[in-house]
């Protein structure tokens, strides 16, 4: 891929933050604002005419998915590196994200330092990343996990660890707490412990 004058389009639904992107590349003289769009549709239609050689796309869009938008770029370029941006940084829509084919995943607000880090990273790497998104990714590989456990357990023991109390989890999980003190129950069961305190104690000399 080029290292010099990449040519950058930019998908962002908001005009005032679409608007700012200028400035955003100012000082980025390796790299060339193409255009920026509010319309996902207009963005797609003149793909042959910008030839980016990096797409920066809104996760969330006023026509349409950021994401379900990497399989349409992909038909128009296979090859085309994809920086998703986004306000939310659930690791569920970051995983959807490079399921999908992207090959970064940026969080708002933005800036120059921000962008040109991505830029090269995507360039030189393959791929990018925010920092907040690093720390959660890492942290998320740090989960304990038991293998005697089913998925929904290991999930609410990963949240008795941090504290979190029956109503918070379901919360969390969008189940009742009925149904979390189910699992948990079921959790002390296969620990043979009567107690959080208990449970716990066990889980960490494990």
């Amino acid at each position: 891929m080029k290292t010099q004058n990449s040519r950058i389009i930019v998908i962002e639904k908001d005009e005032l933050s679409s608007a700012a992107y200028k400035s955003y590349f100012e000082p980025l003289n390796e790299y060339v604002l193409a255009n920026t769009y509010t319309n996902l549709t207009k963005a797609l239609k003149e793909f042959k005419v910008t030839k980016p050689d990096i797409i920066i796309c809104e996760v969330a869009l006023e026509n349409g998915n950021g994401i379900d938008a990497i399989s349409l770029f992909r038909k128009k370029d296979k090859n085309v590196p994809i920086i998703m941006i986004s306000g939310n940084n659930d690791f569920d829509l970051i995983k959807k994200a490079f399921k999908e084919g992207a090959n970064g995943y940026l969080t708002k607000p933005m800036s120059s330092e921000k962008l040109h880090y991505a830029l090269v990273s995507v360039q030189r790497e393959g791929a990018a990343l925010s920092n907040d998104i690093i720390k959660k990714v890492v942290a998320n590989f740090h989960k304990k996990s038991f293998n005697f456990f089913s998925e929904r357990e290991n999930q609410i023991v990963d949240y008795l660890f941090k504290g979190a109390t029956y109503k918070m989890i379901a919360d969390k999980l969008f189940v009742t707490t009925s149904t979390v003190n189910f699992h948990i129950q079921n959790i002390y069961l296969k620990l043979d412990v009567n107690s959080k305190s208990e449970a716990l104690t066990k889980l960490e000399r494990m």
